[in-house]
């Protein structure tokens, strides 16, 4: 009688159990790196967020009470009202200090600075900031026109890149403007320059920083543009001169104001006067001063 056929089950094969192997721990290998990937930039992101939580803009407040020589700063959140004093505090050291000096009228300027050399974005400012070792801040004063200043602080909350100071916004006080500006950059940054430059320049920030950085003899250092020009003796002319007979048919060479810098012993002999007249005075002899050293 014939024996009943008998069936044998296949043995899987080594080969196919070894890819199975592989292929198994390909996988994890992947989904491991994907997730150390992962953690990587989390962490990352959260301790960049973290290093801007602090604003760095800064409201200066003048306490007109020792005669305008000291004041209070604190970040535009508090709006000024509970500020630190300033007196007392670290100095945050840099190479220069490049105060943009702007008004309420000049958002276009500002938007066109910040579509071309200067960071829209924090994090972009900071890496500027690093590399020439300088720091930029828009300069502005106040308005008592409250729909102006609410403009602004939603600006200042979206670019967060000012210096609000505690004077009247107006074209005939730019000059106590320009000296409240350099008493409240000495006073938060140990620069060796402080400049102050208009807000309708194309500024090269790494040109800048290495002119800054060479050595120079003097320690009160005046830096900036020298311009004569013909004088305008037609009252009908936007420049007219009424002295102009005294002047002659061109200026003088002089110094210009849309770009300068003063050096630290300058501007601190500017924060040591208590008049600011007596200060106006004194940066009038620093260009003639510079005017010398010029020609010598």
């Amino acid at each position: 009688m014939p024996s009943s056929p008998k069936f044998f089950p296949a043995r899987p094969s080594s080969s196919k159990s070894r890819r199975s192997t592989v292929l198994i721990l390909c996988l994890l290998v992947g989904l491991a790196g994907f997730f150390l990937g992962f953690l990587v930039v989390s962490k990352q992101g959260l301790g960049y967020s973290c290093k801007y939580a602090k604003p760095i803009s800064v409201s200066v407040v003048w306490d007109r009470t020792n005669s305008g020589n000291s004041f209070s700063s604190s970040s535009d959140g508090d709006n000024g009202a509970n500020g630190n004093s300033v007196r007392g505090q670290k100095r945050y050291k840099a190479t220069g200090f490049v105060g943009i000096q702007t008004g309420f009228g000049s958002a276009g300027r500002r938007r066109a600075l910040r579509q071309t050399w200067f960071p829209s974005d924090p994090q972009g400012l900071q890496r500027l900031e690093e590399a020439t070792g300088l720091v930029f801040r828009f300069v502005i004063g106040k308005t008592s026109d409250k729909s102006k200043m609410s403009e602004l602080r939603r600006e200042v909350a979206k670019y967060d890149d000012f210096m609000l100071l505690d004077i009247e916004e107006e074209y005939s006080k730019l000059p106590y403007k320009t000296l409240a500006f350099f008493k409240a950059a000495y006073a938060l940054y140990d620069a060796d320059f402080y400049v102050k430059a208009d807000d309708d320049i194309y500024l090269r920030p790494d040109r800048l920083s290495l002119l800054l950085v060479k050595e120079r003899s003097h320690s009160q250092t005046y830096l900036g543009c020298m311009k004569k020009g013909p004088v305008f003796t037609d009252p009908k002319l936007k420049w007219y001169e009424p002295l102009g007979h005294l002047l002659g048919k061109e200026y003088f060479l002089h110094a210009y104001g849309p770009l300068y810098a003063l050096s630290a012993d300058v501007v601190a002999s500017l924060v040591a006067l208590r008049n600011n007249r007596q200060a106006a005075f004194v940066l009038i002899i620093t260009a003639v001063h510079f005017l010398f050293l010029f020609f010598s």
